[in-house]
């Protein structure tokens, strides 16, 4: 659904044109996709603006919980911005490591649902790349 979607295709062209001389896309066990990792080991995400900023840190939180279960230590992310030239740290920490445990367990248990979870509208539907999906 994302192939179709405009917020998308400007994603994709800010990566074409953001931090060219990095390595890209790096695939971890086919679950994780992350942007790049800076010479010094950290993990960082390119977004297009920082309107979803929560959701932003949460998926570097992500890809940090999933590299630290997989024995990698003494890592950190960054949630770059370029088009308006910022960037936010994330660490993980022992709390967020439990909420992930938390979260994790919240999605199977939605996954394993035979009837699907009614459907919440939100201010950010509209420009959801999955917005078919939910109310059409």
């Amino acid at each position: 659904m994302e192939e179709k979607s405009d917020l998308v295709a400007i994603g994709k062209l800010i990566d074409e044109h953001s931090y060219k001389r990095e390595e890209k896309h790096i695939d971890i066990d086919g679950t994780i996709n992350i942007d790049f990792i800076g010479d010094t080991g950290t993990v960082h995400e390119v977004k297009k603006s920082g309107k979803m900023e929560k959701a932003d840190i949460y998926q570097v939180k992500y890809y940090l919980y999933y590299l630290k279960k997989r024995g990698v230590e003494n890592i950190d992310g960054v949630v770059n911005y370029p088009k308006q030239r910022e960037k936010v740290k994330v660490s993980l920490s022992e709390s967020d490591m439990a909420e992930m445990e938390t979260l994790l367990a919240e999605i199977r248990e939605i996954i394993g649902r035979s009837i699907p979870t009614a459907v919440r509208k939100t201010k950010v539907c509209k420009k959801c790349s999955y917005f078919e999906l939910c109310y059409i």
